[in-house]
C-alpha cells in the first residue's frame, strides 16, 4: 500500500470514528427524549430481569443461553437472555403496577449484519385500556419527537390495512391468494422453497418488495396482520362479508367475501426501516399456550432448540388488564434518524468488535 493510500485509510478511519461517537451523543440525546416523553404521560421506567427460566418459542428467533454455576435450589440452571421484556413487563401489569415501559438491552443469536446486531437497544412500554390503534398513534408521536431532535419531520403518515397493502402491491388478497400467487413477484430472486409456509411467503414479500419501496421518511403503518402472525395479539374474530375491490357486484353477491379473521397487531416504518411491533395483548392462557405449543412443533420439525415455555407468563395472563403494547428498536431509530446504512455506524462497538 501507498503512503497515499495509508494516510487516506487513516483519515477515513479517523473520520468513522467521529461519526459513531456523534451517533452515540446523538443516543444519549434520545435517551433523555424516551425518558422524557413517557414522564409526561406518567408512564413509568422499570427494570425487569434480562436472565429468564423461559426462552422465546418463536420459529424465526433463538434465544442464548446459558448454564448458571452457583446454586439453584431446584430451579433449572440453564437460563436464557431475553429478546425482549415483553413477558415480565406483562407479569408487572397482571399484578397491578400500571403504564410502564422499559428501555435496555436485548439478545438475539444468529442475527448480525447491516440492520441487525445480537445484542441491541429495545424500548418497550404499554398503556392500559388502550388499543393497538391508539398505541400506534403514541408511537407515531415519539418518532417525531426523535426526528425532530435532527431537525428532520416525516414527509408522510399512512396508516393501511394488512391486506389493502398487498392489494395495492401486488393485486391479490393475501389472506387467500393461492401460494403460486405469492411467489410469483419473488420469480428473479433465487429462494429455496422448501419448507416455506403461506406465512414465510408473505414475509418474503414484505421485506423484498413492499418495505424497500417505502418512501425515505415516511411512517407507514400496516396494521390488522394475518390471524396466523398473531403472536401474542388478539384476534379480531370478523362476521360477514366484505366488498372485493377485484371484482364487480354488491356486497351480498358475487363481488363479496368473506371477512378474514385478523390479528390486532401493527408495525410500524421509517422509510424502509421496520421500527415498532405492537399488540392488543392477548390475555387468555389456554390460547397463548396452544400458540406456544405451536411454535414449538414447528422449531422441532426444523430441529431447532427447544426453549422451556414461560409458565410465569401464562399464569399471569388471566390478570392482566386490557392494554396495548409495543417494542421499538432503538438503534434502527438511531439509523433513520442519521441515514446511517448500517447498525454498526451507531453502536460503540457492533459485534465484529465487540
Amino acid at each position: 500500500m501507498t503512503s497515499s493510500a495509508i494516510a487516506a485509510a487513516a483519515k477515513a478511519a479517523e473520520a468513522g470514528t467521529a461519526a459513531r461517537h456523534a451517533a452515540l451523543r446523538l443516543r444519549a440525546r434520545l435517551n433523555a427524549l424516551i425518558r422524557d416523553f413517557f414522564a409526561a404521560r406518567a408512564v413509568i421506567e422499570v427494570e425487569t430481569p434480562v436472565l429468564s427460566r423461559a426462552g422465546n418459542t418463536a420459529p424465526n428467533i433463538a434465544s442464548f443461553s446459558l448454564e448458571f454455576s452457583g446454586s439453584v435450589h431446584g430451579a433449572p440452571r440453564t437460563r436464557w437472555l431475553r429478546t425482549s421484556p415483553e413477558f415480565p413487563l406483562k407479569r408487572l401489569l397482571a399484578e397491578g403496577f400500571g403504564d410502564c415501559y422499559e428501555l435496555g438491552r436485548v439478545f438475539r443469536d444468529g442475527e448480525a449484519g447491516g440492520r441487525h446486531n445480537p445484542e441491541f437497544t429495545m424500548l418497550e412500554w404499554y398503556r392500559l385500556g388502550w388499543c393497538h390503534q391508539r398505541l400506534a398513534d403514541e408511537a407515531i408521536a415519539l418518532v417525531r419527537e426523535a426526528l425532530a431532535l435532527v431537525g428532520r419531520a416525516p414527509t408522510s403518515v399512512r396508516t393501511l390495512d394488512f391486506a389493502t397493502l398487498y392489494r395495492e402491491a401486488f393485486g391479490f388478497d393475501p389472506h387467500t391468494a393461492p401460494i403460486d400467487a405469492l411467489r410469483a413477484p419473488l420469480a428473479e430472486i433465487v429462494i429455496d422453497p422448501a419448507g416455506l409456509d403461506r406465512d414465510d411467503w408473505l414475509d418474503l414479500l414484505m421485506t423484498h418488495c413492499l418495505q424497500p419501496a417505502f418512501a425515505a421518511d415516511a411512517i407507514t403503518v400496516v396494521q390488522h396482520w394475518p390471524a396466523s402472525q398473531a403472536a401474542l395479539a388478539r384476534i379480531r374474530h370478523e362476521s360477514g362479508v366484505e366488498p372485493d375491490p377485484t371484482r364487480s357486484g354488491a356486497v351480498d353477491g358475487a363481488g363479496a367475501r368473506p371477512c378474514p379473521s385478523v390479528a390486532e397487531r401493527f408495525e410500524l416504518y421509517l422509510g424502509s426501516l421496520e421500527l415498532a411491533n405492537g399488540y392488543h395483548e392477548l390475555n387468555d392462557a389456554a390460547e397463548q399456550r396452544a400458540r406456544f405449543e405451536a411454535e414449538l412443533a414447528v422449531r422441532a420439525s426444523r430441529g431447532a432448540v427447544q426453549p422451556p415455555i414461560d409458565e410465569a407468563l401464562l399464569a399471569a395472563l388471566p390478570a392482566l388488564p386490557d392494554c396495548a403494547g409495543v417494542a421499538l428498536g432503538v438503534d434502527r431509530l438511531l439509523m433513520a434518524m442519521l441515514d446511517a446504512d448500517a447498525m454498526a455506524e451507531v453502536l460503540a462497538f457492533d459485534f465484529s468488535r465487540a
